[in-house]
C-alpha cells in the first residue's frame, strides 16, 4: 500500500497507535484511540477493522490494538514528517515550543516529501524535535533515549533532561518562563509522594548555578530524565 492510498484519518489512527506506545509498553485500546483522537469508539472501531483490512493493523477482539509492519512504515514517516515541521516551526519560523504541535498536524499531511527532505536538510538532519521526541531518518529509523520519568526517580538522583512531553502546552509554558528545557542538569533532593510532589535542583549548564524547585507529580511526569550513573 502506498502512502497516496492511505487517507489522512488513516494517517492520524496510525500515528497516534505508535506514538501512544513509543513511551509506554501499556497497550493500545479503542478508548485509547477515542480519548486522544476526540471521536466515538463505535468510529474508532470501524477505522481500526478498515485500517486491519488494509494491512496497517492487528486488532485483538475486545482487546489490543497494535501495528503491523507496513503499518508501522507508515507511522514512522508520519511522525518523521510531524517532528521535523515541528523543528523547522521552531528554528526559522519563530514559534514556541508550546505552539507548533496543531499546526504540524495540519502541515504533515500537505507538504511533500521532497519539501520534508529539504527541511531536513535545512536543520542539519536534526535527530530530536524541541520536545526531545526522536525524529526518525529518512530511511526510518528511530533511536529513543533511555530515558525515565522524573517522577520515577529517587531522591539523590542526577540526570538530564532528554524529553518533556507536549501533551500539555500549559506545562510546556511554565517550563519555558523557567528557562527549564532539554538538557538540564537535575538532582532530585526530596519526595514527597504523600502529598504528590518532588523537589529539585537544576541547572541550565554544568557551571550554572543549581535553582530549587517544587513540581507536583503531574508535571514531573511530562520530565523524562537519561540518568547519571551513580
Amino acid at each position: 500500500m502506498s502512502k497516496t492510498e492511505l487517507t489522512s484519518v488513516g494517517q492520524d489512527y496510525i500515528k497516534v497507535v505508535w506514538s501512544l506506545q513509543e513511551w509506554s509498553d501499556q497497550p493500545v485500546t479503542t478508548k485509547d484511540l477515542a480519548e486522544r483522537l476526540g471521536v466515538g469508539a463505535s468510529t474508532v472501531s470501524e477505522t481500526v477493522r478498515r485500517l486491519g483490512t488494509q494491512g496497517l493493523l492487528d486488532h485483538e477482539r475486545y482487546g489490543a490494538i497494535s501495528l503491523t509492519e507496513l503499518g508501522r512504515q507508515h507511522a514512522l514517516d508520519m511522525v518523521r514528517r510531524h517532528r521535523l515541521i515541528e523543528t523547522f516551526l521552531v528554528s526559522e519560523l519563530g514559534y514556541t515550543w508550546d505552539e507548533v504541535h496543531d499546526e504540524a498536524e495540519v502541515l504533515e499531511h500537505a507538504v511533500s516529501d521532497l519539501m520534508i527532505d529539504r527541511i531536513d536538510a535545512r536543520l542539519g538532519y536534526p535527530t530530536r524535535d524541541p520536545h526531545g521526541d526522536p525524529i526518525p531518518s529518512k530511511d526510518l529509523v528511530h533511536d529513543r533515549p533511555n530515558a525515565l520519568p522524573l517522577a520515577n526517580l529517587e531522591q539523590g538522583q542526577t540526570g538530564t533532561v532528554s524529553r518533556i512531553s507536549d501533551e500539555d502546552p500549559q506545562v510546556l509554558r511554565y517550563f519555558a518562563e523557567l528557562g527549564f528545557g532539554l538538557d538540564t542538569i537535575v538532582t532530585i533532593t526530596q519526595r514527597n509522594d504523600a502529598v504528590g510532589v518532588m523537589n529539585i535542583e537544576w541547572r541550565q549548564h554544568s557551571d550554572s548555578d543549581p535553582q530549587p524547585l517544587t513540581l507536583g507529580l503531574l508535571a514531573a511526569h511530562a520530565v523524562w530524565i537519561e540518568v547519571t550513573p551513580q
